[in-house]
């Protein structure tokens, strides 16, 4: 006849949980180990005047070192639609770039692995380039990432007036210039009616004597 079950093997069994769920644990953080999240950087939005060249920037944070396994591709989503479509993609050194009619022999490499910078340029753009452009990088064991979106608008270059860089220093130098000057004219100002105010007591103590 078997023994009767003692207190012992009844809690066998949760005992075997408890020490199962942290092997568990233990296993898929091995498998996840060689796998971790890269960032990807982009500017939210950015304005470009029609007929010029558009940069669109994108770099990346990741752990491990770039190299041939490095990828980036590109892809666009037209102002007011839900469609994407991929246009240029960069791997093994090497540039693909898409056959869509937009950006036909407009695109060019602007990015530096070894900095993770994976940025375009867009030549001559217009109207039809309104919209949302993803980035989307892989850098293996790095390639859980989400994708960077840039809102891109094209405007009229009057929208866009571009100052040189010596009109705005000159503006500021005037600017700084003028308000010492009138900071300077207020102080003579205060100082001439003080004094005025001393001649004057001045005198009228010297009437009275």
């Amino acid at each position: 006849m078997a023994a009767p079950a003692g207190p012992g093997a009844v809690v066998a069994a949760p005992d075997r949980r408890r020490w199962l769920w942290p092997l568990l644990a233990a296993a898929l953080g091995l498998l996840t180990a060689g796998t971790s999240a890269l960032e990807v950087h982009t500017p939210k939005e950015i304005f470009v005047a029609n007929g010029t060249q558009g940069k669109l920037t994108c770099r990346f944070t990741s752990a491990n070192t770039t190299g041939a396994s490095t990828s980036v591709s590109w892809s666009f989503q037209p102002e007011g639609t839900d469609t994407m479509v991929s246009f240029f993609h960069y791997s093994q050194g090497q540039v693909y770039p898409g056959n869509y009619p937009p950006f036909k022999d407009r695109i060019s490499w602007a990015g530096d692995l070894d900095k993770k910078d994976v940025s375009i340029n867009i030549e001559n753009m217009q109207f039809i380039h309104n919209g949302t452009y993803i980035c989307d990088v892989k850098n293996p064991p790095d390639i859980v990432a989400q994708p960077g979106h840039i809102r891109l608008y094209v405007v009229q270059r009057e929208v866009l007036p571009v100052f040189p860089v010596w009109v705005v220093v000159g503006t500021v130098t005037a600017v700084v210039v003028g308000l010492i000057l009138l900071a300077g004219i207020v102080l003579a100002v205060f100082h001439r009616r003080k004094n005025s105010k001393r001649d004057y007591a001045g005198a009228r103590s010297s009437t009275r004597s």
